[in-house]
C-alpha cells in the first residue's frame, strides 16, 4: 500500500483536477473537456481534501459547507490505480474532521457507485431532487 498524504484546501492546478477525473469513473459525468468550468468547480468549493501519492493527486473530496450542519459532498474521486485502499473513505474522514461534530454529509451517488456508500455507513434518502438550469 503506498503512503498516501491527506490536505486541506491546498492551493490546486485545474489540470491536476482534470488528470484525476479522466482516470477514475467520475470523469465521464464532470466536464473535463472544460477546463475553464471545471476551475470555476475548484474555486467555488469551500472545503477540498486531497489525497497525494509523493507528488501525484490520487484522491479529491471537493465540498461545499456551512461547517456546521450540512457538507454536500459534491465530488469524491479516487484513481484508477488507487482504487480499494481506503482512500476514499479516508476523505469522507477528513471531511468530518474539517467539520462540526453533528454536521451531516450530503452526496449524490454515481451509479457506480450507489452500493460503496451504504458499505461505509451512509444511509439512503428517498427524497433527493435535482433541476437542471434551462431544462
Amino acid at each position: 500500500m503506498n503512503d498516501i498524504t491527506y490536505r486541506v484546501n491546498l492551493p490546486l492546478h485545474v489540470s491536476e483536477m482534470i488528470e484525476l477525473y479522466r482516470h477514475c469513473s467520475l470523469g465521464a459525468r464532470r466536464p473535463t473537456e472544460e477546463p475553464e468550468r471545471m476551475q470555476k468547480m475548484l474555486d467555488n468549493a469551500n472545503l477540498v481534501i486531497t489525497a497525494w501519492s509523493q507528488d501525484k493527486l490520487v484522491g479529491i473530496a471537493r465540498c461545499l459547507t456551512d461547517f456546521t450542519y450540512t457538507t454536500y459532498l459534491a465530488d469524491l474521486a479516487v484513481h484508477d490505480d488507487f482504487q480499494k485502499q481506503g482512500i476514499g473513505q479516508q476523505l469522507i474522514k477528513e471531511v468530518q474532521n474539517n467539520t462540526e461534530k453533528h454536521c451531516r454529509i450530503v452526496l449524490l451517488a454515481a451509479p457506480a457507485a450507489v452500493d460503496y456508500y451504504p458499505h461505509i455507513g451512509f444511509t439512503a434518502h428517498s427524497s433527493a431532487w435535482t433541476l437542471l438550469k434551462d431544462e
